[in-house]
């Protein structure tokens, strides 16, 4: 077969594309959506699909690559973006080629339990094992059989132990001192969730007993600030700040930099935002390359372990959790993590079965597997919006990095408060329902059968807190439940059924996602039947549906009439007004949780 010469011009016969054209076409589109105007001019389009995250950074609708970073081109920077994973693509003796570390998590205090989920675990794909010891899971004393029959050459173990980390060690190493894994000594890490001094003498002491094997002594486990709420950058920033603090002491300790710089595995949290997913775990490489290179040793790349969040694990339509855990372990696989734990999709209810963890570790097997993602380096690399990203995650989280420092070090420096003015944001943002949680705050089932599962063992917790985004909304379906009789509310619909049916169907998602039932009037009512309608209901409260129009008409004469029928509020699906009898209004944007908490109030129900 005859190659030609000449280039390919995939774009022959299509108008040259530039951004003003683009810019046109997309105002069509928001004029038709009535995001825009006559009146708004094409320059304004991006800034009305633009968007801002909890780092401040501006997620732009387009780009170009006018807008990747400027020293991009350089070669080899940035260093270890990429990625340090194998991808050897002809791996012999059934190892997988290329790919990540699939790491199944074990809390399960019962022995027999633990050891059925561990044979079945790494007999369907997993290959490292992560344990959970003391307090929040195993006993220490178990250890020897929970592992009875795992060969410890061929299954890294990564130990978990808290306060208890020098026991677990010793259990651990006594088994097989040459096997791979992580002791887990993670002081500074304990003290985030704990509040209890850090001992940095726990790491040094055991990272000289390790020295020269295969076994890493120490974690830093960032998923602490995650879990309470704060951003990206905070949790890149406090990572490096652990890992600095770290590297002083294991240096201080005799260890050269480089075997200090071994002794280290991170943990960082991965999201269902899949790109800000990708983009943290390549800008926590190039953040940490940095303070390698400062350190005289470039060549050691960190090593990182992913962690599906468990902050955005919602308890109510657990279901929903698989789709959540899939984008954050595509985001984290993408990203270049080395090791993956994907959480069991009823995690929050309690200790997960067989079927739950089947499905969490068969994850990843469809995503290395079946799609292949662990065979192509850095699948976004070169992607002008990832690459910004990354650029930009990283600065700020080195800013976050360098304030930490100058605030005397991630001991001393106050990043608990500003952890929790994050939250606070974003705890509003999800109230509002301008963070949507699906199955939650948006698109809740009030039929729902929830799985049952034994409760999990929990540690004290007196550091930071541990937070999930549906907290409050499940706070009051749980409310709701526990009711005795479900609350109701009457949504008064006013004229015809195209006329209604858009806010009503609005109204009853926002109520329901409080655990209220809604209960529909009809069409066509009259006010007299609206309120003989809502006395029959068993409701006492009350929304108007309709529009505008209809509002202006007939809303003030249905509001007097269901106040007069003994509805303890009256509600208004639509912009705020001042109609007469109408006592609160509800429109996109409106503070959800308060709503909920007000008619829950209103009704009667105890919370």
């Amino acid at each position: 077969m005859t190659v030609p010469s000449e280039k390919l011009a995939l774009a022959a016969g299509f108008e040259p594309a530039d951004r003003e054209r683009w810019h046109e076409l997309v105002l069509g589109v928001l004029r038709k959506s009535r995001v825009a105007d006559d009146e708004t001019p094409p320059g304004a389009v991006e800034e009305l699909l633009a968007t801002t995250t909890y780092d401040g950074i501006r997620v732009a609708p387009l780009y170009t690559a006018a807008d990747a970073p400027a020293d991009l081109g350089v070669p080899g920077f940035p260093p270890f973006v990429r990625g340090n994973r194998r991808r050897d693509l002809t791996a012999e003796n059934g190892e997988r080629p290329g790919g990540w570390d699939v790491r199944q998590r074990h809390a399960d205090p019962d022995v027999a339990t633990t050891k059925a989920a561990i044979a079945a675990d790494l007999e369907n794909g997993v290959t490292s094992l992560w344990l959970v010891l003391g307090d929040e899971g195993i006993a220490v004393s178990a250890l020897p059989d929970v592992l009875e029959n795992v060969l410890l050459d061929l299954a890294p173990i990564c130990v978990d132990a808290g306060a208890a980390t020098r026991e677990a060690a010793d259990a651990f190493l006594a088994l097989n001192p040459t096997t791979t894994g992580n002791l887990g000594a993670d002081p500074i890490g304990l003290a985030a969730r704990t509040g209890a001094p850090a001992d940095l003498a726990v790491l040094t002491d055991l990272a000289r007993r390790t020295r020269g094997t295969a076994i890493r002594a120490g974690l830093v486990d960032a998923t602490p600030y995650h879990d309470a709420g704060g951003s990206d950058a905070q949790e890149l920033g406090a990572s490096i700040a652990t890992g600095v603090a770290y590297l002083r002491a294991l240096t201080d300790a005799s260890l050269n930099v480089e075997e200090a710089l071994g002794q280290l595995e991170f943990r960082y949290a991965a999201s269902a935002d899949q790109f800000l997913t990708i983009a943290k775990f390549r800008a926590a490489r190039r953040l940490w390359a940095r303070v390698a290179e400062v350190s005289g040793v470039p060549h050691v790349p960190q090593r990182q372990h992913a962690v599906t969040s468990s902050a955005m694990m919602a308890g109510r339509d657990p279901w929903v959790n698989m789709l959540r855990t899939t984008l954050a372990c595509f985001g984290a696989g993408i990203g270049g993590a080395d090791a993956v734990t994907v959480a069991p999709f009823d995690a929050v209810l309690g200790l997960p079965d067989a079927f739950s963890r089947r499905i969490a570790r068969n994850t990843q097997s469809l995503l290395l597997e079946e799609s292949s993602l662990g065979r192509v380096i850095d699948p976004a690399g070169g992607s002008w919006y990832v690459e910004s990203l990354t650029d930009e995650l990283a600065r700020a989280a080195w800013d976050v990095f360098t304030g930490i420092e100058k605030a005397g070090g991630i001991t001393a420096a106050p990043i608990a408060d500003d952890i929790a003015t994050t939250w606070a944001e974003r705890r509003t943002n999800i109230a509002h329902r301008r963070d949507p949680l699906t199955g939650v705050s948006e698109y809740p089932n009030l039929t729902e059968n929830r799985p049952t599962r034994t409760p999990a063992p929990t540690a004290k917790r007196d550091g930071l807190p541990q937070v999930r985004y549906g907290q409050d909304f499940e706070a009051l379906r749980d409310a709701a439940d526990n009711a005795g009789t479900r609350p109701k509310i009457f949504l008064a619909t006013l004229g015809p059924l195209a006329a209604y049916t858009a806010r009503a169907t609005f109204a009853a998602n926002l109520f329901q996602a409080g655990g209220i039932e809604t209960v529909l009037a009809g069409p066509n009512l009259s006010p007299e039947q609206l309120a003989e309608s809502f006395a029959a209901s068993g409701a006492r409260a009350a929304v108007l549906c309709s529009t505008d129009k209809i509002y202006a008409a007939d809303g003030e004469a249905v509001a007097t009439a269901l106040t007069g029928a003994g509805a303890a509020r009256v509600w208004l699906a639509g912009k705020k007004g001042t109609l007469p009898n109408v006592d609160n209004y509800l429109f996109s944007g409106c503070d959800a949780v308060d709503v909920l908490t007000t008619t829950l109030d209103d009704l009667g129900v105890t919370r």
